[in-house]
């Protein structure tokens, strides 16, 4: 049956794209000119170091402007709250959602259900696989999802039609059927082209 996947996913290259523009700025603010300032990027989330909180709130400031400027969807960008250090010294990290799971997951599934669509969805592999009868009745989920705000990014990928490739399967057989009828063809007409010959002889 056709289907497709819900993700919710960051583009990495924005990712790193928005934080190198970040750094650059930071080299260009007046505000922040001396101060001890930095961006490291791990997996799945983004660590801003500061010599003080004023400076982290303005470093904060530059990477979510930067992010949102890239195109990167904020509701995936979960802000922990700041860790203040006895000496000044400032931290904070800024979580990456990659993939649903979990209650969000559980919560998407459903608000399908609930609308009685005649689809089923999963969650399989931290994306939800949307399966249906009809092409339609997806692209009816699809705007129902798009329509509605869960708290985080919401993508679609993946679009398969079983229909299709069963009959580009079909046609692939009968294709491969006609090669070999032809290579029997003529291998039997240079069976009697080379019988010619031998019989003149």
């Amino acid at each position: 049956m056709p289907s497709f996947d819900i993700v919710s996913e960051v583009d990495g290259q924005e990712l790193d794209n928005a934080l190198n523009q970040a750094r650059k700025e930071l080299t260009t603010r007046f505000d922040l000119k001396g101060a001890k300032t930095e961006i490291v990027q791990e997996k799945d989330k983004i660590i801003l170091a500061a010599d003080d909180a004023p400076h982290l709130k303005a470093l904060r400031e530059i990477v979510i402007g930067k992010l949102s400027k890239r195109g990167v969807d904020l509701r995936n960008v979960k802000q922990e709250e700041p860790a203040l250090s006895s000496v000044g010294h400032a931290r904070q990290e800024l979580k990456i959602q990659q993939g649903l799971e979990g209650d969000k997951a559980k919560e998407i599934i459903q608000a399908i259900k609930a609308q009685n669509f005649k689809v089923q969805s999963q969650l399989q592999d931290r994306q939800i696989r949307v399966t249906g009868k009809k092409k339609d009745e997806l692209q009816t989920v699809i705007q129902f999802i798009r329509g509605r705000d869960f708290g985080v990014a919401t993508n679609f990928k993946n679009f398969r039609d079983n229909h299709e490739s069963t009959r580009m399967g079909g046609d692939f057989c009968r294709r491969k059927q006609s090669e070999r009828s032809g290579v029997r063809l003529l291998t039997s007409r240079r069976a009697v082209g080379h019988s010619g010959p031998e019989a003149d002889f």
